[in-house]
């Protein structure tokens, strides 16, 4: 970029220092409710608010990765991209957090409760396809996976990125319907709605 706040903030991007800086703050949201839980600062449910929470998270995470490209597009801050893998293995890290608070604190890790779970609640069933969606993506995510499965192997496996965008806004809205909370679904259905068609619209141009 010629703008010289861009080039400002890829220098701040490009320092050593970027990534354990981002590391760290993407564990503040774990190092917060480990310590809630320990000073019994969760309120009235503890179990909800660690299940709510983490699945807040893993949202606001695959938000803030799929933001990567269109922000590197719109603002030149080109070097963004070398912090989008740490931001996707951190997705998939809480919504492996959210999975295991739901299998251990909702179901006491009773394999066949939650079997059942999976085929009763759709809700249920739409946020483990998400999370099988993204398993593949975190263990693809590393340099000898890449050049492993083939680059152009590898971008069409990563584009599910797209599904579990969809699927997770609505795990997220069936989530809330029963108590008809719609206002922060709508919220996040709108940045999911913006990045994805900003992505596709910048793939078309591209073809």
């Amino acid at each position: 970029t010629t703008d010289p706040a861009g080039r400002g903030v890829n220098r701040l991007l490009l320092h050593p220092a970027a990534k354990p800086v981002l590391f760290l703050a993407a564990l503040g949201p774990l190092a917060w409710l480990v310590w809630g839980a320990a000073f019994d600062r969760l309120g009235p449910n503890p179990a909800e608010a660690l299940i709510r929470s983490t699945g807040d998270w893993t949202l606001r995470l695959l938000c803030l990765t799929l933001a990567v490209t269109p922000l590197r597009r719109w603002t030149g801050w080109t070097a963004l991209a070398r912090l989008r893998r740490m931001l996707g293995l951190f997705t998939f890290f809480y919504g492996t957090l959210h999975a295991l608070c739901f299998a251990w604190l909702d179901m006491g890790l009773d394999p066949a409760a939650i079997v059942r779970d999976i085929g009763q609640r759709p809700f249920i069933l739409v946020g483990t396809t998400a999370w099988l969606l993204m398993l593949p993506l975190a263990a693809t995510s590393f340099d000898r996976a890449i050049r492993a499965v083939g680059a152009v192997r590898w971008r069409a496996l990563h584009r599910a990125v797209y599904a579990v965008a969809l699927l997770a806004i609505l795990h997220f809205f069936w989530m809330r319907a029963g108590k008809n909370l719609f206002g922060e679904v709508a919220v996040y259905a709108a940045i999911v709605a913006l990045l994805l068609g900003t992505r596709l619209h910048g793939r078309r141009r591209r073809s």
